[in-house]
């Protein structure tokens, strides 16, 4: 007979592709036929054997054939029991089999995760086993922990492959970055050259080009030779993955932010205009910004949407600006204290080349006054009037007026600088507290100074306190202007309630009440744009002043309506209770949430026609009875907000003809 784990694995695959519990039901039933076979034959054997008991002869015969039928049924016992447990314990071993083979091929194809499902697959089939004490047992313990410490191994193995990787990422970002990106950016004379070689690959090499007398590159030639290296390194090192990212990614997060400040500080600031004549032609910088970031997207060394360096090619009237002040400021510093004995003759016939400017708006009415009226004077002007008399005067003077006209000459041409403060709510806010905080220090801050000066300063000279009204003015002209912006979207959005009438059809329910939520949702995120970035008492005025021009507007809307149903009446009430409610939420001045109760307590305080819009949401819902109470002969709260006229418009527009309402209308006078 083979051995015994020899028969279990020999029988396995058979057993798997017979029916388990069936198999049993047979084995079974085959036990107690066997069982009762042998009972019937003890039986029948007994009484056969009991009339021959005289004969020993006989008797030996009966006993040696009682001998050979138990011998025959304890085989045939044992056969079917053996039957039974082989299939108790093949299935089991049958099942770490196939989970060791599978984990084997997940091991191999690195799928950790699969691998260490199928190992612990197979430790639940060998602890099925454990009840059964077999000799098995003990090999297939063994050989369920070796496979444990091979995927413990692999997984060590790959951990520090990873850890490697990145290390080496790192070092050599940084010595790409430090040793060819950055002296791309920062020197003309450098390029990129890539060479094949068979052997060694590819190979990037910086070649210094004939010396060239341009101090920086154009952004196009940075971003021309940055791709080449960037593309090359991608088509032949980076594109490959680590984990769930790229190589080029990796990098990409290393290097981006400091590579990017390079361009900007290195390249891009030189090319701002010098003179307003050459921004337009900047939007070509732009374009190939743009397209420089799509490169970098596509390579994946880049992700989300545009970044520091976009923003700043697309800030350029900003930086334009900015440029020029400090030019304008540093030319006038360095000719104010140049040398005075460097001097120039002026003459009589002196004079500045003024250039010829277009006609404003005034030189056309002067024009138009010259055509209606014609002035005789027989005394002209001398031709040596307004001139000045020959002398001398410092050259840095001279150069100083020149200095002036050119800027004024390039002012004329630009355009007013609004757009950033008009489109920026918050922006404006901080520029109106910029002007304010340098009008408030102006005010003193000669006089705390001016005894402490040299003369003539300590005369009074430098008080500063003649530029408060126009640091003032600045700083309220652009919040006024603002809130001009924001008064104009707010009347926009409520234009397309249709005029809040016919509410009782669902469309124009649906407008109306959708322009009453964007109103209440722009004045929220107003509200939290400029919380703690104005003073509260601006902030509560600007917030009233722009809730009033809504509340204002749907006021004169619901007041020119003839005909208001009751079910017009029920939606116009609910749409204007939703303002009464969610309105005064709008004032958040401070960050702490309870601290602002008050101002929302005080709403009436800061939007002017509140009461009156709170008296018509009551009367929007009431009866007849009621109005003429609320009018109280002209002393009640409603005459207070509304005139005679005005009440019995609304009546007539909301009920219908009656003598009940005949004598309404009598009572309100």
């Amino acid at each position: 007979m083979a051995s015994f784990v020899t028969e279990v694995l020999a029988s396995s695959g058979k057993l798997e592709k017979e029916d388990l519990s069936s198999k049993i039901s047979k084995m079974s039933r085959k036990v107690e036929d066997t069982k009762d076979k042998v009972c019937d034959m003890m039986n029948k054997r007994y009484s056969d054997f009991l009339p021959s008991l005289q004969s020993s002869e006989t008797l030996m015969g009966h006993v040696d054939e009682v001998s050979k039928e138990m011998e025959g049924l304890k085989n045939c016992i044992e056969n079917e029991v053996f039957s039974c447990f082989n299939i108790v314990v093949a299935v089991p071993v049958s099942q770490f089999h196939n989970a060791m083979e599978e984990f084997n091929k997940a091991l191999l194809e690195k799928k950790y995760v699969d691998a260490a499902n199928l190992l612990e697959k197979a430790r639940l089939s060998v602890d099925s086993l454990k009840s059964s004490q077999l000799p098995l047992l003990s090999a297939l313990s063994s050989e369920l922990t070796v496979q444990r410490e091979n995927l413990v191994y692999h997984l060590g193995d790959e951990w520090r492959r990873l850890i490697v990787d990145q290390c080496c990422v790192v070092v050599s970002g940084q010595v790409l970055l430090k040793n060819m990106l950055k002296p791309l950016v920062m020197y003309p004379s450098l390029s990129t050259t890539v060479i094949e070689q068979q052997e060694e690959g590819i190979v990037l090499a910086l070649q210094c080009l004939e010396e060239t007398h341009k101090e920086r590159s154009t952004p196009a030639q940075v971003y021309s030779k940055l791709l080449l290296v960037l593309y090359t390194l991608h088509s032949h090192l980076l594109d490959i993955c680590i984990g769930d990212k790229k190589l080029s990614m990796i990098l990409g997060e290393l290097i981006w932010e400091d590579i990017s400040q390079c361009i900007i500080h290195e390249c891009l600031l030189y090319s701002i205009p010098t003179n307003s004549s050459q921004l337009e032609k900047y939007s070509t910088v732009i374009k190939e910004t743009e397209e420089f970031e799509k490169s970098l997207k596509e390579m994946e060394y880049l992700q989300g949407d545009s970044t520091d360096l976009l923003k700043y090619a697309r800030d350029v009237n900003c930086h334009f600006a900015s440029k020029k002040c400090r030019d304008v400021i540093v030319a006038a510093r360095t000719l104010m204290t140049s040398k005075m004995h460097n001097t120039v003759k002026i003459t009589p016939d002196s004079r500045l080349c003024l250039p010829k400017l277009p006609a404003s708006g005034l030189d056309k009415k002067k024009e138009n006054c010259k055509e209606e009226v014609t002035m005789e004077n027989s005394k002209q002007l001398s031709a040596w009037s307004l001139c000045l008399p020959a002398c001398r005067i410092s050259e840095s003077v001279q150069q100083l007026m020149e200095l002036a006209l050119s800027t004024l000459c390039e002012a004329v041409g630009s355009s007013t600088q609004w757009e950033n403060l008009l489109r920026f709510p918050h922006l404006a806010a901080i520029q109106h507290n910029n002007c304010m905080y340098l009008a408030h220090y102006l005010l003193t801050l000669g006089h705390h100074f001016r005894a402490h000066l040299p003369e003539p300063l300590c005369e009074g000279v430098a008080t500063f306190v003649d530029m408060v009204p126009g640091f003032r003015k600045l700083g309220a002209q652009c919040f006024l202007a603002q809130l001009n912006v924001q008064r104009a979207e707010l009347l926009e959005r409520l234009s397309t309630a249709h005029k809040f009438c016919n509410l009782d059809d669902g469309e124009n329910y649906i407008a109306a009440s959708k322009a009453v939520r964007q109103v209440i949702h722009q004045l929220k995120q107003l509200g939290t744009v400029w919380q703690e970035v104005l003073p509260v008492t601006i902030y509560c005025k600007a917030m009233g002043n722009l809730l009033n021009t809504a509340i204002a507007e749907i006021i004169s809307k619901i007041m020119m309506l003839e005909d208001i149903s009751s079910e017009d009446g029920e939606h116009l009430h609910t749409l204007c209770q939703t303002i009464t409610e969610e309105g005064p939420l709008v004032f958040t001045p401070l960050a702490e949430e309870n601290k602002n109760e008050k101002y929302q307590e005080e709403v009436s305080l800061y939007v002017k026609k509140w009461s009156m819009f709170k008296e018509l949401v009551i009367v929007l819902r009431a009866n007849l009875q009621e109005i003429v109470d609320r009018w109280a002969d002209a002393k009640g709260p409603l005459a207070m907000e509304f005139t005679s006229s005005e009440v019995k418009s609304l009546i007539r527009a909301l009920f219908q003809n009656t003598e009940r309402r005949a004598v309404a209308l009598t009572k309100i006078k």
